[in-house]
């Protein structure tokens, strides 16, 4: 089935069957939605609705993640152009670079084309790297990190804390955001180890001047608890 669904894939990225949704990220101080995250979902013509746990596996032991990163980067800033153009009061979009893409070393100048073909102003476009992509080869990427930013765009880290990043190297990275994987987050409030490790993320973005997003808030009491460190 695996073999098939590659074949398919690749025959949906030419044929238009992948979809992207957006999901709101919310300020828990304002209470209101600040930006969206831009999700890539498949419309299979036979299976339905793919989930991205099966279909993005596939797509990296085959090689076509790339092709979907650049597809949802084009299609993700499209859109947002689209709602400034109509009024629609959404400070970014976040798409996701997998660690495929991210290692390519033209990606500067790949996203500084999408933005010049969709006439996005950088400013409304955040870029999301996980950790573990950063330190396949912290020197490298730290250089590509400063080409991106120098494009004017935001850079967020991914899935911050499960993977082996130093302090050292954090400082030195352009980036704007920590992201708590959601892992830390579903043992809020009640897990002590879960506790300990997102406040040390906070204080630790909070120090060197960044923002900090917890994923996959489902309780009353996460937000809380967040809230309160």
């Amino acid at each position: 089935q695996r073999v098939q669904l590659a074949g398919e894939l690749r025959q949906a990225i030419e044929q238009g069957e992948l979809r992207v949704f957006y999901q709101p990220v919310h300020d828990l101080i304002t209470r209101s939605v600040c930006g969206v995250e831009a999700l890539v979902r498949w419309q299979h013509p036979t299976r339905g609705m793919v989930s991205p746990g099966e279909f993005i596996p596939i797509a990296e032991q085959n090689g076509l993640i790339a092709d979907i990163d650049a597809w949802v980067l084009n299609a993700a800033c499209r859109q947002m152009r689209a709602w400034l153009t109509e009024g629609v009061s959404i400070a970014f979009v976040a798409v996701n670079v997998s660690s495929r893409l991210f290692s390519r070393g033209d990606l500067d100048r790949q996203v500084a084309q999408v933005l010049h073909d969709t006439g996005l102003d950088p400013a409304f476009l955040e870029l999301e790297v996980t950790e573990s992509a950063v330190m396949e080869d912290p020197e490298q990427a730290i250089e590509q990190l400063h080409r991106l930013r120098e494009l004017g765009l935001s850079l967020a880290i991914d899935d911050f804390g499960t993977g082996y990043s130093s302090l050292l190297r954090l400082k030195r990275m352009p980036v704007q955001k920590l992201k708590i994987d959601q892992g830390f987050v579903a043992g809020l409030p009640g897990d002590g180890d879960d506790s300990a490790i997102v406040r040390a993320v906070i204080a630790l973005g909070a120090s060197l001047g960044m923002r900090v997003l917890a994923e996959g808030i489902e309780q009353a009491s996460q937000a809380a608890f967040l809230l309160e460190n």
